[in-house]
């Protein structure tokens, strides 16, 4: 295992973390809006809206990643703004 994938795997816990910590601090209810969804506010408990808010992320993240890892063919240095090393 690579040191890049351990640090984020540690980096991805301490964010998780922090989101089970403060889904446990703030647990009274709140009033959710997001009108362009939903026609009245939801009433839900503040640490289920928070991570809602941050799986939507993580996973959107995710999906850009792939993304960008297939690209068009290209390299992932090559899709970043790197130079080819291929002769042409």
């Amino acid at each position: 295992m690579s040191a890049a994938i351990f640090f984020r795997t540690v980096l991805f816990l301490l964010i998780l973390f922090v989101v089970i910590y403060i889904g446990t601090e703030n647990t009274q209810t709140v009033d959710f809006h997001f009108s362009l969804l939903l026609a009245k506010p939801a009433r839900t408990s503040a640490s289920l809206v928070y991570f809602a808010v941050f799986a939507v992320g993580v996973v959107g993240g995710t999906l850009l990643n792939a993304w960008a890892a297939k690209g068009d063919g290209r390299g992932k240095s090559e899709a970043v703004g790197g130079r080819s090393k291929k002769k042409k």
